[in-house]
């Protein structure tokens, strides 16, 4: 079924205040009267364009990881065809991305915490993997299983943004920077 542009605004306007509400109070707190509290509008009203709270947060899920996936692909494919400078991109755009959205991170790590829909997405893992098979095949990155490396770069990158997440005065920059120089070094091909 179309929706209208009305409809779609308001979807979009309800989807962006669950996003505040559960960066703010969590998935637990984000019940249908809350999120219509937030958007300015009836509980009737949000379950007009949804069936129900799991559809506003699997929406709501989807619409962040949809929006990094974007701006990090986006970066991912400027930097390419280099597995090198393709693997640096991914880090800096995934670490760039979250600086500018800090409520998505928040979504992110409640979804992740079993609050609501589950953002593990295989393919995050299956992408930095392809970059890395592409940079040993290319002799720029060492042999070794490319699935460890990128659980490896994955989680490194992760707990990062949720040190960052916890304490806002973590420097995600430098530690950025760090990340990326070990990265690298993890990656070097043997002498």
């Amino acid at each position: 079924m179309s929706r209208t542009f009305v409809e779609e605004a308001r979807r979009r306007q309800i989807v962006e205040c669950t996003i505040d509400l559960v960066a703010a109070e969590g998935f637990a707190a984000a019940s249908l009267s809350a999120i219509a509290r937030r958007a300015g509008i009836s509980k009737a009203a949000v379950l007009y364009h949804f069936a129900n709270k799991e559809e506003v947060l699997a929406e709501t899920v989807g619409h962040v990881l949809t929006a990094l996936v974007a701006e990090v692909g986006g970066a991912v494919d400027a930097a390419g065809p280099d597995p090198r400078a393709m693997l640096l991109a991914y880090l800096r755009g995934f670490r760039t991305h979250l600086r500018a959205h800090r409520s998505h991170v928040r979504v992110l790590a409640e979804a992740s915490a079993g609050g609501g829909a589950d953002p593990a997405d295989p393919s995050r893992s299956q992408n930095v993997a392809s970059m890395i098979v592409a940079g040993q095949e290319a002799g720029t990155f060492r042999d070794g299983d490319p699935r460890t490396y990128a659980v490896l770069v994955n989680g490194a990158l992760d707990g990062l943004v949720g040190e960052w997440l916890n304490d806002s005065s973590y420097d995600l920059e430098s530690a950025g920077e760090v990340l990326d120089a070990a990265v690298l070094r993890m990656l070097e091909p043997h002498p």
